[in-house]
């Protein structure tokens, strides 16, 4: 805010004056010192000259004393200029003592007979801009006095008279009584015309600010609709040139206004060629799905629509382009035609297993009792063995098989998930105890708890931690970190990351690892994560992988730690 409005705001509101009446008092103040000024050189002038122009001495200092008291007013009027509440007696100060300060030039050019007589109308003109109506007739009847006090002074001798440009005039009663009804009559007849001409312009002004203030307001109703809506809302010119950029577009984008303004849509937004594009656009196809992407290589999928901009007389100046993120909409869809296939799964899962499993029992049987029974050669023993692992690969399969079928238990419970990652961290390394080569450590950061199913979290680390093993192919580093952390949603979730050293996955690959049935290793059945995902999403919990070939790979669950 800058000076002038903090005057402007702290003026008191009785004062009927606004800031640009403020400014011309003090525009008054500096023109009347500039004419003092000239007034002083012509003086300084006739002063050197009174050889030439016989000018008496007692003149000459009594315009200099006038001058000199003209200018210690001014201080006195700036000084005046900084308090607020006398402002009043500033402007009246200054009408006043120019009303007298012209009553005595009239007095040294001859009273009757000068023509300085219309300078009174100057001071009745701004007294009309500064003090309105009632001010202005104030003034002129100052000025009338003044002025027919000066001439019937001077008709009755009381004062003498000077006659500072050596002329005489022949002074009768009929003539001063008419000069002064002149004067008194102009004087009023222009107060009440500039005072009607100030109040006109005021209501001119006053109007002129009640529309600007309307118009600020619809403008900032506009604005505030345009930044509010989760819309992204983009202008351009006919050539392209991007205009206006909504707070929502700001987001979406992960660009700001400031760098993207008047640059060209296309450089900025390529992916948006097909609408400006007239051999690709159709005008029955302006709305249409484009894949951007942002800032660190992120692919924001948009739903986008394009229309002409026009003026209020119809004609187009530009294009409007709405675009929302269909991000999360697009991973709800895939969410969901995954959940399809699942379950499509699971009804496969439901009839294999019941016709899988009871041949597998009377398999099992029937080698169990011929093993009992017979005596059997070492060769028909291995070959024995041999079958009874086959059996217990396809029944696992089929076990891993009816996971992804399974729904989530309703029953769930506060899990301790350290107690069960101690468990399976102890029975794997058991299991691969011969191995030497490969380190398998655990960091927790204290008491890590799920709300969920405990069978399902044993589930869950105990696929990804045999998901790592067979990456590292026994040789090479394991960790399993555990942690309690809040998520952008502002709720606890416990931690669970497994990370390897291992192969990686190829980055194509990356979006199939937990669909059913991929895999890049020849014993596995790409069912491990694909479990994994599935009680994950059951639980509304979140899992994300993050992967560089021959470095590594880094998955990470979080599953809810209260029923919220």
């Amino acid at each position: 805010m800058s000076v002038g409005e903090i005057r402007k705001k702290n003026m008191n509101p009785k004062m009927n004056h606004d800031l640009r009446t403020w400014q011309r008092l003090k525009l008054l103040i500096v023109g009347r010192v500039i004419i003092l000024s000239i007034s002083l050189l012509v003086v300084f002038v006739l002063g050197t000259l009174r050889p030439v122009l016989p000018v008496s001495s007692t003149l000459l200092y009594s315009i200099y004393a006038v001058i000199v008291m003209m200018y210690l007013l001014s201080v006195f009027y700036t000084l005046l200029l900084g308090k607020e509440k006398y402002y009043y007696l500033n402007v009246y100060t200054q009408l006043i003592v120019d009303i007298y300060l012209i009553s005595f030039l009239v007095y040294l050019t001859g009273s009757i007979g000068s023509n300085y007589s219309l300078l009174y109308t100057l001071v009745i003109i701004y007294s009309a801009i500064f003090l309105g109506r009632r001010g202005a007739l104030i003034i002129a009847s100052v000025a009338a006095i003044t002025y027919g006090l000066l001439l019937e002074l001077e008709y009755f001798n009381v004062i003498p008279t000077l006659y500072s440009v050596g002329r005489d005039y022949s002074v009768i009663t009929r003539d001063v009584l008419v000069r002064i009804v002149v004067h008194i009559f102009s004087f009023y007849l222009l107060a009440f015309l500039a005072s009607f001409v100030v109040e006109q312009e005021k209501k001119t002004r006053s109007l002129l600010e009640e529309k600007e203030s309307a118009f600020n307001q619809l403008d900032l109703l506009f604005r505030s609709i345009i930044e509010s809506v989760d819309t992204g809302i983009m202008t351009t010119t006919m050539q392209g040139r991007i205009k206006t950029f909504n707070r929502a577009a700001e987001t979406i984008t992960g660009l700001k206004f400031h760098l993207v303004q008047d640059h060209q849509i296309l450089e900025i937004f390529p992916e948006f060629n097909p609408f400006f594009d007239a051999k690709q656009f159709e005008l029955n196809q302006n709305r249409r799905e484009v894949t951007i992407t942002r800032w660190g290589g992120v692919q924001v999928h948009l739903g986008c629509s394009i229309n002409p901009l026009k003026d209020k007389y119809g004609k187009q100046i530009g294009h409007i382009l709405i675009f929302q993120d269909l991000t999360e909409i697009k991973r709800m869809e895939e969410n969901l035609e995954k959940s399809k296939r699942l379950a499509l799964i699971g009804e496969m899962a439901a009839g294999l297993a019941h016709e899988m499993r009871n041949p597998l029992a009377s398999i099992t049987g029937s080698i169990q009792l011929l093993g009992q029974t017979i005596r059997l050669e070492d060769t028909d023993r291995r070959l024995m063995q041999i079958i009874m692992r086959g059996k217990d690969q396809l029944d696992s399969f089929v076990r891993d098989f009816l996971l992804l079928a399974r729904p989530i238990p309703e029953k769930r419970e506060s899990v301790n998930v350290d107690e069960i990652a101690d468990e399976i961290l102890e029975n794997i390394k058991m299991a691969h105890q011969q191995t030497k080569k490969m380190k398998l450590t655990k960091i927790s950061s204290g008491n890590n708890r799920a709300f969920a199913n405990a069978g399902q979290i044993r589930q869950v680390i105990q696929n990804l931690i045999l998901n790592a093993v067979q990456a590292v192919e026994e040789n090479g580093n394991i960790s399993l970190e555990m942690s309690t952390r809040e998520l952008e949603d502002r709720k606890d979730y416990a931690e669970i990351k497994v990370t390897d050293d291992g192969c990686g996955i190829d980055e194509k690959d990356i979006k199939k690892v937990f669909e059913p049935f991929f895999t890049n290793k020849e014993k596995g059945t790409g069912l491990g994560l694909a479990i994994v995902s599935r009680i994950v999403d059951g639980y509304g919990g979140k899992i994300a992988i993050e992967s560089r070939v021959n470095h590594g790979t880094s998955i990470t669950v979080w599953f809810p730690c209260d029923q919220g």
